[in-house]
């Protein structure tokens, strides 16, 4: 396991990650950091905690609306469909090994006759 050191808000930290993801974890660093220059630009009352609080609601945000425009209602419309669909052939299914279940012990009982 790899440890790379990151620094956010002036403040470095140790973080481990998989061999050959350092770049990522640093790229990914970097992208807290451009959110917390962004909160300091807003004039956000600073404070360690407070601003990678605000710096993470500011992610949030944005991963929250590049999954609204990446799924369009029509399509939540049809997974909610599919959901239904699939909870009812579940029930079908039950049902349909019941009736086996119970064909089975009738079969049985006549074998035993």
């Amino acid at each position: 396991m790899a440890q790379v050191s990151i620094r956010l808000n002036g403040y470095s930290y140790t973080v481990g990650c998989q061999d050959g993801e350092e770049r990522h974890l640093m790229a990914m660093a970097a992208q807290v950091e451009r959110r917390i220059d962004r909160v300091r630009a807003l004039g956000a009352p600073s404070g360690e905690a407070r601003m990678l609080v605000l710096a993470a609601l500011l992610m949030a945000d944005e991963i929250h609306d590049l999954a609204e425009a990446r799924l369009p209602s029509s399509a939540t419309e049809k997974i909610a469909a599919a959901e239904q669909i699939v909870r009812e052939r579940d029930g079908e299914r039950t049902q349909l090994l019941d009736l086996a279940e119970r064909a089975e012990s009738i079969a049985a009982a006549l074998e035993a006759f």
